[in-house]
């Protein structure tokens, strides 16, 4: 009989939790962000998305509007404020609606122009309602970040993800995005926006993406595009990179007529 100690068994490094989880695995989480939503995306057929950011912090008119009722004396103009900034939220809700409703008449074969969102409130909330309103699939590309976790229930559950890198979530937003629209909101959102604008700017994205900023009067406080013209830091053609509206008609015309002219014949890269 042998004498000899059994060899221990082994762990496979697939299985190691504290390996998968240490610095050295990193790539591994990286490319895990990457190849596990593809293989979503490709499952649901999801050709390319219409893509909506903004604010987490705006709510809706009847959300809103609660607050400002039971608002004290020292809270009114907040209060007020927050009723203002609400028809952002229901203007949000209204497009993707009718965007949604609008992508599901075209190619049955294939799910073109997906409501895409950051998958939080405000108006992300929105626009996953008014997607799931219309009976659409709609995405949420949520980022894990230390705040009260916040579950947005209007996303398609197969399609909630849930990021810890925020530059593999931002190559989602970007990747299979067909068209942009950006609502008021604050740094996340202008980070967001400029890093469009610097890709399309320097052709990084060779694809034609439309990009339009919804509340003229919040985006010319906030960003002063004609400034950087006059002190030179940005060409005039620059401007031009950019729609700016406050209807939700309008707005749905130019998204719809841009994509029906530069998209449809282009689905998004395959999967």
């Amino acid at each position: 009989m042998s004498t000899e100690p059994k060899p221990k068994p082994t762990r496979k490094a697939y299985r190691n939790r504290r390996f998968l989880e240490s610095i050295d695995a990193r790539p591994l989480r990286i490319l895990a962000e990457y190849l596990e939503p593809k293989t979503r995306f490709g499952r649901y057929r999801v050709e390319d998305t219409i893509v909506f950011m903004g604010s987490a912090r705006i709510v809706s008119r009847e959300a809103a509007e609660k607050h400002l009722a039971k608002a004290g004396a020292g809270d009114l103009g907040g209060a007020r404020e927050m009723v203002k900034m609400s028809r952002y939220y229901e203007a949000a809700r209204e497009l993707s609606r009718r965007l949604t409703e609008w992508s599901k008449g075209l190619d049955k074969a294939s799910r073109r122009f997906v409501v895409c969102t950051g998958g939080g409130p405000g108006i992300m909330e929105a626009a996953n309602l008014g997607a799931s309103e219309a009976r659409g699939l709609n995405v949420g590309l949520r980022i894990s970040i230390p705040l009260p976790e916040f579950r947005n229930r209007y996303i398609t559950k197969a399609l909630d993800f849930d990021f810890h890198y925020f530059f593999m979530r931002k190559f989602w937003f970007v990747y299979l995005a067909k068209a942009v629209i950006v609502f008021p909101g604050g740094f996340g959102t202008l980070d967001e926006l400029f890093e469009l604008l610097t890709l399309v700017q320097t052709r990084k994205l060779r694809k034609h993406l439309p990009i339009v900023l919804f509340g003229e009067d919040f985006w010319r406080r906030a960003v002063d595009f004609d400034a950087l013209v006059r002190h030179g830091t940005i060409s005039p053609d620059d401007v031009g990179l950019v729609y700016r509206t406050d209807s939700v008609d309008d707005a749905f015309a130019f998204v719809t007529a841009e994509l029906t002219r530069h998209a449809m014949d282009r689905p998004g890269p395959r999967l």
